[in-house]
């Protein structure tokens, strides 16, 4: 019997990225929805990620909790979805460096401009990003190189990275640049995104109607 896979999100978190992940691998799994201040906080939880906070992943006995890492080891857990380089590959480089990228210098850089920290330039060296326009930057020319990010073909580092363009260009942290635009916009279109969107979307809570 394969060993079960247990998605722990809530629609209104990171969780999305990991919702289109499992989608693009096509393995059956299980969704547990988590509120925020609650079960999210509970002993069983805090058990699974002592962060207290979601996305994470229980695959078997095997618990992975970040986007990028879960997005990583469902690709190498279910190679024959091909969402990454086989180990060795030269373009298993490439695959690393973006993903990467966005977990750290990428999101760290949008953080803080979203807080309204700016790195002095002289102290930009001591920064791992550097400052934001070099970050958002070397992520333009990285889109605007071809299709997807590693030798023309979709892989989780097209997840990953097109998740935080989608989120940047939605909550204002990111300028609507046309290469952002295309890029998402390819990204968009795939079906498991699609029916990713349509499943997190189900769960949120509705609308106030306004007074």
């Amino acid at each position: 019997m394969a060993e079960e896979l247990v998605f722990y999100t809530n629609p209104r978190s990171r969780g999305r990225i990991v919702r289109w992940m499992l989608e693009e691998v096509g393995q059956p799994y299980r969704t547990e929805v988590l509120d925020y201040g609650t079960t999210m906080k509970a002993p069983a939880y805090l058990a699974i990620n002592p962060m207290g906070k979601v996305p994470a992943l229980r695959h078997g006995e095997a618990v992975v909790t970040e986007a990028a890492a879960i997005c990583a080891y469902l690709a190498d857990a279910f190679p024959q979805a091909g969402l990454a380089p086989p180990p060795g590959d030269r373009l298993r480089a490439p695959y690393y460096r973006w993903l990467f990228f966005a977990a750290g210098p990428l999101e760290a850089s949008v953080t803080n401009k979203k807080f309204g920290f700016v790195v002095p330039p002289e102290r930009q060296a001591s920064v791992g990003y550097g400052s934001y326009d070099l970050a958002t930057k070397t992520l333009e020319d990285a889109v605007s190189a071809g299709d997807y990010l590693v030798g023309g073909k979709f892989s989780a580092a097209d997840v990953y990275i097109g998740s935080h363009i989608g989120f940047g260009l939605m909550f204002g942290t990111l300028e609507k640049k046309p290469a952002f635009e295309r890029y998402l916009q390819r990204l968009t279109a795939r079906p498991a995104y699609q029916r990713a969107n349509e499943l997190d979307n189900a769960l949120m809570p509705p609308q106030k109607a306004a007074s």
